[in-house]
Order: structure tokens, then C-alpha cells, then sequence
């Protein structure tokens, strides 16, 4: 088996809102029907979709790895419109995370690896 790509389909309380939150955030958004929008950062991405079942969205994690924690971390202090909350930066054996709980209750692991 050779894989090309996984993508993750995200849900959305408010599927406005979580646009909104990803394209602020710094994902690229393109529209794939009235339902749903694929929302890349360079070559990574995952779908957005219009819906919500709580016990998904709040048992749903994805993993992001970015190169620059603390530049990623100061442009979601700068959101202040969204409801989204996330903890302190810290610093484990194997680089720096910090948690995001997105606008529908998902849960981002933002890590730099060393």
C-alpha cells in the first residue's frame, strides 16, 4: 500500500464561525459543496463540514506540527472573536505543545517537534 494523504473531517457547532476561525487562524479555505471546505496549509489540510454531533466533537483530537510554536501561539492571542480557548506553551522531551479547543469543542495538539 503507498498512501498519498489522510484527511480528517472536522465537525462545526457553527459552520460560519469555524470558517471563520480557520481562515483567521491561517488555513486557506476552498469550498467543496454547501456543506463542506477543505482548509490547507501548504501541502496539509483537513475538511470542515457542516455538522455537529457533541460526543464526536468533543472526543475528536488531530495533531498539528508547526515549525514556530510561539509564532503560531501569538497569532491566536491576536483572535479575540472566537470561542476558543487553549492552554500554555510547555516543554516535553520531545519539543514544546500546547492544547486548542477549537469553535465546535475539537481538541488541536500543537506541538514543534525538536
Amino acid at each position: 500500500m503507498q498512501v498519498d494523504d489522510i484527511r480528517a473531517f472536522v465537525p462545526s457547532k457553527n459552520y460560519q464561525q469555524s470558517q471563520a476561525f480557520y481562515k483567521a487562524f491561517g488555513f486557506e479555505l476552498t469550498s467543496v459543496s454547501d456543506t463542506l471546505c477543505l482548509c490547507e496549509s501548504g501541502e496539509c489540510g483537513f475538511f470542515l463540514q457542516d455538522f455537529y454531533q457533541p460526543q464526536l466533537a468533543n472526543n475528536l483530537m488531530l495533531q498539528l506540527s508547526v515549525l514556530d510554536i510561539d509564532e503560531v501561539y501569538s497569532q491566536l492571542r491576536r483572535l479575540n472573536d472566537f470561542n476558543v480557548k487553549y492552554s500554555d506553551i510547555t516543554q516535553k522531551p520531545w519539543g514544546k505543545e500546547f492544547s486548542l479547543w477549537g469553535p465546535a469543542g475539537e481538541l488541536w495538539q500543537i506541538i514543534e517537534f525538536i
